[in-house]
């Protein structure tokens, strides 16, 4: 892939830009309420850690992985916990923080499980939203950009173990 020539879809300068955009909304929806912001590695650490430094209300963080792609670039379609929800979080505003949604499945699967667990609510915020790909009916409470049906990297989200550090987002040309 190195051979190939990037092609960068979005600046570090726009991402920089959006997240304090979505910072300073959800702040404002979650004032006054009790948030647990829930991070879903590996991909959205990079986008959650620049996330929450802009989220000006009393926050809570915890991390949970799951697995649908394996080494690929296709999901599997089959969601496999590593490591649960680490705390209890019943009574908790839980937002979801996931890199990308493409089919909706791995985000469907822990949208109920936080459900079941007690939450006194729960919304979904992205950094990418590819609706192209989409198999279950979600939508993101908060997306920073939607993108067509690429295969991309950076900014948290990988090829094979490598490109998670690289600033922004881009893919391959062919």
């Amino acid at each position: 892939m190195d051979n190939k020539k990037k092609n960068i879809l979005i600046t570090k300068d726009k991402i920089d830009e959006r997240v304090i955009q979505l910072g300073t909304q959800i702040s404002k929806d979650y004032l006054g309420k009790k948030l647990y912001v829930l991070s879903l590695l590996r991909g959205s650490f990079i986008y959650t850690a620049d996330l929450v430094r802009q989220i000006t209300v009393p926050t809570k963080i915890g991390f949970m992985t799951t697995s649908s792609y394996g080494a690929g670039e296709e999901s599997t379609g089959s969601i496999n916990v590593i490591n649960d929800i680490p705390d209890n979080i019943e009574g908790f505003d839980v937002l979801i923080v996931d890199d990308i949604v493409d089919t909706g499945i791995t985000m469907n699967f822990v949208k109920l499980r936080v459900q079941s667990l007690g939450a006194a609510s729960v919304k979904t915020c992205v950094l990418l939203n590819k609706l192209e790909r989409r198999t279950i009916d979600i939508t993101p409470d908060y997306c920073c950009f939607d993108i067509p049906d690429v295969f991309v990297v950076g900014y948290g989200l990988n090829y094979g173990d490598y490109y998670r550090n690289i600033p922004y987002i881009f893919n391959w040309e062919e």
